[in-house]
């Protein structure tokens, strides 16, 4: 009789090709590269949200539908009435949620290159193949190369990023409107930075019939408590939420995100804050000479280095005392590209000061 076999016998090929998702470790140095609100709360708030965790029972299981929590950001977020939502532990698990309840041999998942890179590794987890079509050289969509990838693949899902993460801007509507009609699977529309545009397509669900909307606290100053909503017809969202685990939404995450919603001014004055230094940084960076700065709706700016020195810009950052995410090594459109995540002034204040010398250099 034969013994164990190895790991390497038994986890699938396409699993030990992955890379796993790595987090660095920014040290002391100033955080500007995981597109945070760099704002925690007053000390009022804190006591308030502390005392609100007292009558948390620990001992017992959440409410599985987290109820209360989803009527109260369905009102925040301003979902559609008719419309069926599903919470997940961060987005991430929504994503890996509506890729199981699709998969199937050869079925694909498409969207713009680049964009968020989740879509990609949980679609090969999932067992799914994934495709994706370049976005133009000022990273919008072209819409003939889309349609003529929808008509190839037949993608399940879409996935569209608006605004774009990494690149920060605003795909055009009419094009995603098109994307939506042509599309034989479900479109969705990833608003993870809604905090800081006005641009949604919230309002619209119902509208197509494959259109969903995915939601997340992370950007608004909520990020360690990893919640996510998924909005759509009911079609489609009572079928995807078969796939949830149960009880995905911890006591202390449901708590906690029922106090801050009831405090939503703070977290709102916080992103008008980050809209502003936006513009501030924007203004900067493209006084700067030699950087190629692209617009950005989110809370992170994208901009090219001159050419070969994004690497050695980001290292010289790093001994500064300051991490940014450098982009460079993925290639492609990215070659030569850092990002920048807005901080509080002070942050952004040292990140230039630390960036001229850089450039100097």
């Amino acid at each position: 009789m034969s013994g164990p076999r190895s790991a390497a016998d038994w986890i699938r090929p396409e699993i030990q090709a992955l890379t796993a998702y790595h987090v660095p470790d920014p040290g002391k140095r100033i955080k500007l590269d995981a597109m945070e609100n760099p704002y925690g709360w007053p000390e009022e708030l804190v006591n308030g949200w502390l005392e609100a965790l007292r009558g948390v029972e620990l001992n017992r299981y959440p409410d599985p539908a987290a109820r209360l929590l989803t009527e109260r950001l369905r009102d925040a977020w301003q979902v559609p009435t008719a419309m069926q939502v599903v919470l997940g532990n961060g987005s991430d698990e929504l994503i890996q949620m509506l890729a199981l309840a699709v998969a199937g041999p050869g079925r694909v998942i498409l969207s713009p290159d680049p964009t968020f890179v989740m879509y990609r590794m949980i679609a090969e987890v999932t067992g799914m193949q994934y495709r994706n079509v370049a976005l133009a050289d000022d990273f919008s969509l072209d819409l003939d190369v889309m349609v003529a990838a929808i008509e190839e693949y037949q993608p399940a899902i879409i996935y569209l990023a608006y605004p774009n993460n990494p690149t920060g801007g605003l795909f055009d509507e009419q094009v995603i409107e098109e994307i939506i009609r042509r599309a034989p699977g479900l479109v969705v529309v990833d608003e993870a930075y809604a905090p800081f545009t006005d641009a949604s397509f919230m309002s619209r669900l119902g509208e197509f019939p494959n259109l969903l909307v995915l939601r997340t606290v992370s950007k608004m100053g909520l990020a360690g408590l990893r919640l996510g909503l998924l909005a759509g017809p009911a079609e489609w969202l009572g079928e995807i939420d078969k796939t949830r685990l149960p009880y995905n939404i911890n006591v202390l995450t449901q708590a906690s995100a029922l106090f801050a919603l009831e405090h939503r001014h703070v977290l709102d004055e916080q992103a008008a804050l980050i809209r502003a230094d936006r513009s501030n940084l924007l203004g900067a960076l493209a006084r700067l000479p030699g950087l190629q700065v692209y617009p950005s709706e989110a809370n992170f700016i994208l901009f090219r280095t001159p050419a070969a020195r994004a690497g050695l810009i980001f290292s010289s950052l790093q001994e500064q005392g300051v991490l940014i995410k450098n982009l460079d090594p993925v290639g492609g459109r990215l070659q030569d590209c850092l990002r920048v995540t807005v901080g509080k002034p002070e942050e952004n204040r040292a990140f230039l000061e630390a960036l001229q010398v850089a450039l100097d250099a």
